[in-house]
């Protein structure tokens, strides 16, 4: 999952001195710390002094700074201030609520003892009829340890768990499936392995989230092996999915074909990989992945697996060099890495009407201004350009799909549905250089992409469901 913006708003209550420049003296030091002012409300006032709340928009790392200058001003004191994003998380985003109402004795003995024992009886008979009976059908479990949390890296369980609540929230929210977070205190991919594996029974469908490079390759690919329930790493899949949709569409704008294109992609972790893999299945036939040390080819040093497969099955033509080197006469740039890694120069040097996907967060691997002077399309992994690549694109509906037909597991015909799913909600109408990937609130895009993944779960044969 990609970090925000890098700002936020704080509503501050301040109690002033009833004495001209007074709040041209807080305004001055607001502003001096980088901050915009909002609203402004009078709380009460009097003839000695005035309580304004006083909302404003600043950078992250300066809200600090901006306190201490205000408290450092004659006349100023500051009676509390409030984050607005700390005070949407306060006793968490998510709850759970019953389905069914227990007013009487008889609802309860229906709901629990004795009449719940009827249906355990029957799910031991039949175990498929837990889809059906219980909260299985339509629950996920997001899955992590915290150790790449973000793009703030390994913070812990206990700080990933706000994430995942968001997580579960816009299952909820956007596709209404159920969701909820498991942080686990454990970094031992078998521990991982065995805990989801004990777990596994009550859900329908495991999303594993945050969980570092390489480790996440072994602990995703061992759990679709012992599990038979979808398993789907949403760093990997996810961006993946919504990457090919995009480029799907940027290549309808300057008339190229996947076959045909040359793609160099920096950054070989799990979305780098991932995203490799889906282009590779999606039919492009030429790819150059650039870690810190240059293009990756066969023959290379390498320190992992997942590196020396990467140099084997991509760069037919064995290319050399660094990332700018590469990238002159490529087609499409996709970053997964980190920020200013290219200029508009190395952009020029690309074949005709260039597609950039800078997609790191929140500095991407070039200035989207920049980029956009010379590119013909440019897609960030940002809220505040256009065409973002945003995995909420992919996720809510992709398992609302599997749990429909109750899949035994994530196939690559699914991934490749769900991108072509996605990039055909943007109508041939619609479609252009500023958006060539629907928003997140587009509420075409979660059953599109369900109805998708359901018929491809079906026709690869992994749908208990089928009618």
């Amino acid at each position: 999952m990609l970090p925000g913006s890098g700002s936020t708003t704080v509503t501050i209550r301040l109690k002033l001195e009833n004495v001209p420049g007074v709040f041209g003296r807080v305004a001055s030091a607001i502003g001096g710390a980088g901050g915009n002012i909002g609203a402004i409300d009078i709380v009460r006032a009097d003839r000695h002094h005035i309580v304004r709340d006083v909302t404003v928009q600043v950078p992250e790392g300066q809200v600090e700074e901006m306190l201490r200058s205000l408290r450092q001003l004659v006349g100023v004191e500051v009676v509390r201030a409030s984050d607005r994003t700390f005070l949407v998380h306060l006793g968490g985003k998510i709850e759970i609520r019953p389905r069914v109402p227990v007013k009487t004795r008889d609802d309860l003995s229906l709901v629990y003892t004795p009449g719940v024992a009827r249906v355990a009886r029957a799910i031991a008979a039949h175990p498929e009829d837990a889809f059906r009976l219980t909260i299985k059908r339509n629950t996920v479990a997001v899955v992590t340890d915290g150790s790449a949390v973000l793009g703030l890296g390994d913070l812990g369980p206990l700080a990933a768990l706000p994430v995942m609540e968001g997580k579960c929230l816009l299952f909820k929210q956007l596709a209404g499936v159920d969701a909820f977070p498991l942080c686990l205190d454990a970094r031992d991919s078998a521990a991982i392995v065995a805990t989801v594996r004990a777990v596994a029974p009550s859900f329908g469908g495991i999303n594993l989230e945050d969980i570092s490079s390489p480790r996440c390759f072994e602990i995703e690919e061992r759990l679709q092996e012992e599990l038979d329930i979808p398993v789907f790493h949403d760093d990997q899949h996810g961006t993946a999915v919504v990457v090919l949709a995009g480029l799907l569409n940027a290549l309808k704008l300057v008339g190229k074909r996947l076959e045909d294109i040359r793609v160099v992609i920096s950054g070989v972790g799990a979305a780098g990989v991932a995203t490799t893999k889906m282009l590779l299945q999606a039919g492009v036939k030429d790819i150059v992945g650039c870690d810190r040390q240059g293009a990756l080819y066969r023959g290379r040093e390498v320190e992992s697996e997942i590196k020396r497969w990467y140099a084997e099955h991509t760069n037919p033509e064995g290319r050399r060099g660094s990332l700018q080197e590469v990238l002159r006469g490529a087609d499409v740039f996709i970053g997964l890495s980190g920020p200013h890694l290219l200029t508009a120069e190395d952009v020029k040097r690309m074949a005709p009407d260039p597609i950039v996907f800078a997609l790191a967060n929140p500095v991407p691997e070039i200035d989207p201004d920049e980029a956009a002077r010379v590119a013909r399309v440019v897609a960030t992994g940002r809220s505040d350009y256009p065409n973002q690549i945003n995995n909420c694109l992919c996720f809510p509906g992709f398992f609302k799909g599997a749990l429909e037909v109750r899949a035994r597991k994530v196939t690559e015909e699914m991934k490749l549905a769900a991108a072509r799913a996605i990039a055909e909600v943007v109508g041939e109408d619609e479609l252009n250089e500023e958006y060539i990937i629907p928003t997140v609130f587009n509420r075409k895009v979660v059953d599109a992409v369900a109805r998708a993944v359901a018929r491809a779960a079906v026709a690869t044969g992994v749908a208990r469901k089928t009618g």
